[in-house]
């Protein structure tokens, strides 16, 4: 397994390029921005684009995905109850003080049950809302790997004060799904280090029983 992690955009998003080394089929997750470098990161490991999936829909993590599907054909996925955060692109574009990405259109829903694949790797797809009504996360069972977008990160969990959040929601997704994995899974969170699902659940404060916030908003 191929994967490259490195940060994009003004906010720093996490993205994914994960390629099958027998293959060389390849799936970016998150270009937000950069597309250059991702461009150039798949360039160096000789690796086909063959799908562009987004964990959420906020324009640090999908702001570059026209781009990129318009240099490589990669269809775009996205899961489907993040159309309204697509049509405020604009507005999350003058929040972030970022350049408008555009209008961004979706090639195909994915959400729970589905598979997403590049070669012989597939991750299944985790629909956890709470930082926004469509979050997604990916779970590559075979290498112990969680793609977890905004959803968990090291020591806190993803916003839920922006529209679409619920900080409920959120809690219900990481106690009833992502607590639900091996402790020995690695996270690749939308932002910042890499943790393990162990980890999160002996010291992140979000997932302690004594936090009060499940039964909130």
């Amino acid at each position: 397994m191929i994967h490259e992690i490195f940060p994009v955009g003004p906010l720093a998003c996490n993205c994914s390029v994960i390629g099958d080394e027998a293959t060389h089929e390849a799936m970016v997750i998150d270009p937000g921005d950069d597309i250059e470098n991702v461009l150039a990161m798949l360039e160096r490991h000789n690796l086909r684009l063959n799908q562009i999936v987004i964990t959420h829909g906020h324009i640090d993590h999908i702001g570059g995905a026209m781009k990129l599907r318009a240099a490589t054909g990669a269809p775009i996925l996205l899961n489907q109850n993040d159309n309204e955060q697509l049509r405020m692109l604009d507005i999350q574009a003058a929040w972030c003080g970022m350049a408008s990405a555009g209008k961004v259109t979706i090639d195909q829903s994915i959400g729970a049950g589905d598979t997403v694949k590049a070669g012989l790797l597939a991750a299944d797809v985790i629909h956890t809302p709470g930082h926004t009504e469509g979050s997604i996360c990916l779970h590559f069972e075979p290498q112990k790997k969680l793609i977890a977008g905004d959803t968990l990160f090291a020591g806190s969990i993803g916003r839920t004060d922006f529209p679409g959040g619920s900080m409920k929601k959120i809690m219900d997704s990481l106690h009833e799904k992502i607590l639900a994995l091996p402790d020995e899974t690695l996270v690749v969170p939308g932002h910042g280090p890499l943790t393990t699902i162990g980890e999160e659940r002996e010291s992140n404060p979000f997932l302690q029983k004594s936090h009060g916030l499940r039964d909130s908003g």
